[in-house]
């Protein structure tokens, strides 16, 4: 394996690059490539390649966000030669890049990564943040984060039904399986509350999620959140650990992963840990 180093190397070695980004993802199928479909991935990579005049690098991101689903503090690694790097820096290539890609599109930063670094892997927790417009109809304005919902909401019924879902569980009931990947999650933070312009809003953190997890969640509250079903439904769906037709994925528009936070130290042996918990 090429050794990843603080500096460029300067001798033809790779070098690894972490960096920040922001999108809408409206008119994006999701973050990974898939041929012929516009994806965040494909997006980025086209733009590292023409700007670093070099083969596009694979890029990793923190989160593989689905179809839709919007990012402000997305986080993304990638590996190039150390000599390509050393020809441009950080700020030139962030200011090329963002020349370069799409207005739905934003690199908000990029430096040398430390040793260890693994933008997925490596990462302590996500935070994602979902809103509803359900007191009378949605700003237009914000209508590629908002999802419009007909009836009110209990905000505080929302509250209570989600309280035993918090901690470490399979969340299997809220997850599409995907081969070798484990559903065992710890979820740190569950918690909507009104915001001053009428918007239900949640925000949700756990160490990692699995696919469609967040969704599912946000869709099971709502259902308890305008009285179609009680308070402990909820908590039965999880220990089930089976996924229910009558449970309702949320719209994908009103996601946004907002931040994703990384130790300060022993990044390697934190994505060791993570490789061996999820699979």
């Amino acid at each position: 394996m090429t050794e990843i180093r603080d500096e460029p190397a300067g001798d033809g070695g790779l070098i690894r690059v972490r960096g920040r980004l922001a999108y809408d993802g409206a008119d994006f199928h999701g973050w990974a490539r898939q041929r012929g479909l516009r994806t965040v991935q494909d997006t980025v990579e086209d733009a590292l390649g023409v700007v670093l005049r070099c083969r596009p690098p694979r890029t990793v991101c923190a989160g593989r966000t689905d179809a839709g689903v919007h990012a402000r503090g997305q986080q993304l690694h990638f590996d190039v030669p150390a000599d390509v790097w050393a020809a441009h820096g950080a700020s030139v290539v962030v200011r090329r890049l963002n020349g370069v890609l799409p207005a739905d599109v934003r690199i908000l930063d990029l430096e040398v990564a430390p040793v260890g670094f693994d933008a997925r892997f490596s990462a302590r927790w996500r935070r994602y943040r979902y809103a509803v417009a359900d007191q009378g109809p949605a700003d237009p304005l914000r209508r590629h984060e908002l999802v419009p919902w007909p009836s009110g909401l209990d905000v505080d019924r929302m509250n209570r039904a989600a309280e035993p879902l918090l901690g470490e569980h399979d969340f299997a009931a809220f997850c599409k399986r995907r081969p070798g990947a484990g559903t065992v999650r710890h979820l740190l933070e569950l918690s909507w509350r009104r915001e001053s312009d009428g918007v239900a809003g949640l925000s949700i953190t756990a160490d990692a999620f699995c696919h469609s997890m967040v969704r599912s969640i946000v869709g099971t509250l709502l259902m308890v959140g305008d009285g179609r079903r009680a308070e402990e439904w909820p908590e039965q769906l999880l220990a089930a650990r089976v996924r229910s037709s009558a449970a309702t994925v949320a719209p994908a528009r009103g996601l946004v992963l907002e931040h994703v936070e990384y130790p300060d130290g022993d990044l390697a042996g934190q994505a060791r840990r993570a490789r061996r918990v999820r699979g």
